[in-house]
């Protein structure tokens, strides 16, 4: 897979960002909330981002 950042929400390495798949897909680096009370099969799970990186990549015209 081919993975290419959109936007991300600081300058360092660790923090929100948002990539681009060769696939048509998209990845999400965030955190892995735990309190999020939702039931997931083992394959799957949820990180949390700020809305305001998915602003971003849009005002961008990356979305």
């Amino acid at each position: 897979m081919k993975v290419q950042m959109l936007a991300k929400e600081c300058d360092k390495k660790d923090c929100p960002t948002l990539y681009a798949t060769d696939r048509g897909t998209l990845l999400v680096q965030g955190d892995r909330p735990e309190d999020h009370g939702l039931t997931l099969p083992a394959h799957e799970g949820v990180v949390e981002i700020p809305l305001s990186l998915i602003k971003k990549a849009i005002a961008d015209g990356l979305l």
